[in-house]
């Protein structure tokens, strides 16, 4: 992994949410934005990590933050991640890799001592100027919320 350093201009992206919608990074200027990249849809880690932002959202959205997950499923897939668990917030489709390669969070893996390429859990908190204000490298799925509002709120 190669990941961007707080202080560093997020970059842009354009691609679709679960709605088929398009999405860039500049929509939210003016806004702080919690990017939160994940490995896969409806699986157990990213489930966990999902429904603890979920659980946060009204927390996120009176501090004036929005919250936006990626990962390289695609739409359909997003979609149905997203009404099994009442999610309310976007999640983009990257299945061209693009922006898991700006953000330098693709790279090697290991399972079961089996390596392979993907999307390690990371999260960036970006300020309202369009600049990485925080970077979380290592994240608990079911504490990540918690830990992300703690930081906004000194921020």
């Amino acid at each position: 992994m190669n990941l961007l350093e707080a202080g560093a201009k997020a970059p842009d992206f354009n691609t679709t949410d679960q709605s088929g919608k398009k999405i860039t990074l500049k929509d939210y200027r003016g806004k702080k934005v919690v990017l939160y990249f994940y490995p896969k849809d409806d699986t157990p880690g990213c489930t966990k990590e999902a429904c603890a932002l979920r659980d946060h959202f009204a927390e996120f959205k009176q501090l004036g933050v929005e919250v936006l997950g990626v990962s390289v499923d695609t739409e359909k897939s997003h979609k149905s991640f997203a009404e099994k668990f009442k999610l309310p917030f976007t999640l983009l489709a990257d299945t061209n890799k693009k922006i898991v390669n700006a953000y330098g969070v693709w790279g090697e893996k290991s399972m079961y001592g089996r390596k392979y390429m993907g999307t390690n859990r990371v999260t960036y908190l970006i300020d309202e100027s369009g600049r990485i204000a925080v970077v979380f490298p290592k994240v608990k799925p079911e504490e990540h919320a918690a830990e992300i509002l703690a930081m906004v709120s000194k921020a």
